[in-house]
């Protein structure tokens, strides 16, 4: 399939390499394709790995499907000169490029940015590391939940004493995509103001930290074991009912009240032992035995509809619940897709929204190597050298 570069947005016209595999490097470039980028995925000869990630759709992983939407793609053996020349050709072309090698590797491919700025000095080079780009583990293979486990984020998680808890769900990995849309972003605004591209660097550790820029204080006269959970505890957490389980916020004053009122627990609000959210976390081992008998009248969804915005709340669904959410539909969050294999499904849209740059609708992840000689042919390319690309398996 075709797909017009100006498909509106406030990225359209802007040219994106992704060479990234797994969920940092290429989400982030989602999130570009998203805000209207025109977005190519380039992958080796064995594929992104995320495609051999489990997944009960048999014609593709899952996960690819969501972290690749909006994204044409490309084969290229980067190990065969063939292969590089035609990333050089779209390096001159492309206005961002975006790769996860550990720091020595783009030099031996010939790919580093002093490299590539020699060809195209107005090129926003994003690298995607573990670590950093200096350092002593600089070189070593970085993963989302390495990253959770060193850097103190498993152990806060896990319960008092009890031993760390991995944050299932790839947190690490998608603020880091994050950072990638905003820190290409915020080069690209600098490049209209110098007419310069620059380097980036994104690292999962500079990610897990940003993430707990609240526990990152330490005063000089603290002692190294200070408490630094930014739990509430007591009321605010998830509690059974007599169908499901529901989630309660109730540290305001207000909000507490309410929430003592609507489930005639009104002395407790009345108790100046428990007007506080510190008092209340004090005292939770008398407030939540209370709190748990009176739930235990109505389902999670029962309470939901009665709190409705007097107290913030929520009863546990399953992520499949949100295709048909009316708040999500609402917000205009999903989109159907079609991909060979798959069919048709639908999966989400439109992370951010723009009043005045309407974005474009989103389309599937690429298959493997679906638009390689479409863009062979965008770059200059002859049907001799592209049957030729193809013989020594440059190209696939």
């Amino acid at each position: 399939m075709e797909h017009d570069i100006g498909r509106g947005g406030p990225l359209s016209g802007v040219r994106v390499l992704d060479l990234s595999a797994y969920i940092a490097g290429p989400y982030g470039c989602t999130l570009l394709a998203d805000q209207g980028a025109e977005v190519i995925k380039i992958e080796p000869p064995t594929g992104d790995n995320l495609r051999k990630y489990p997944s009960t759709l048999e014609a593709e992983s899952r996960a690819f499907l969501g972290v690749n939407r909006g994204k044409r793609g490309l084969v290229l053996d980067l190990k065969q000169r063939e292969a590089l020349d035609v990333l050089l050709a779209l390096v001159r072309q492309a206005d961002v490029l975006v790769h996860n090698f550990r720091p020595s590797v783009p030099a031996r491919l010939g790919i580093a940015y002093e490299q590539l700025r020699e060809i195209n000095p107005r090129l926003i080079y994003c690298a995607v590391t573990g670590y950093g780009e200096t350092g002593p583990n600089k070189d070593k293979a970085g993963y989302d939940q390495v990253l959770q486990t060193m850097t103190g984020m498993c152990t806060l998680q896990g319960p008092g004493e009890g031993p760390p808890e991995v944050l299932y769900g790839s947190v690490v990995d998608y603020y880091a995509a994050a950072l990638v849309a905003s820190g290409v972003s915020s080069a690209l605004f600098a490049r209209e103001k110098s007419g310069a591209g620059q380097y980036v660097g994104v690292s999962l550790l500079r990610s897990a930290l940003t993430m707990q820029s609240a526990r990152m204080i330490w005063a000089d006269s603290e002692p190294k074991d200070v408490g630094r959970d930014m739990r509430s505890g007591g009321i605010t957490g998830i509690h059974p009912t007599r169908e499901g389980y529901l989630y309660l916020s109730a540290n305001t004053p207000h909000f507490w009240k309410s929430l003592c009122e609507l489930t005639g627990l009104d002395a407790l609000a009345a108790d100046e032992r428990y007007d506080t959210v510190r008092k209340r976390a004090i005292h939770r081992d008398e407030i939540v035995p209370l709190l748990h008998a009176a739930l235990a009248q109505r389902s999670a969804l029962e309470w939901e509809a009665l709190f409705g915005d007097a107290v913030p709340c929520a009863a546990a669904r399953s992520v499949e619940d949100m295709f048909d959410d009316p708040q999500v539909l609402a917000e205009d969050m999903v989109a159907r897709f079609d991909y060979p294999g798959v069919g048709a499904y639908r999966g989400f849209k439109h992370p951010v929204r723009f009043g005045g740059t309407p974005l474009p609708e989103p389309f599937a992840a690429p298959a493997f190597g679906e638009h390689s000689e479409a863009l062979l042919r965008e770059a200059g390319l002859s049907d001799a050298e592209i049957d030729g690309l193809r013989a020594t398996r440059a190209v696939l």
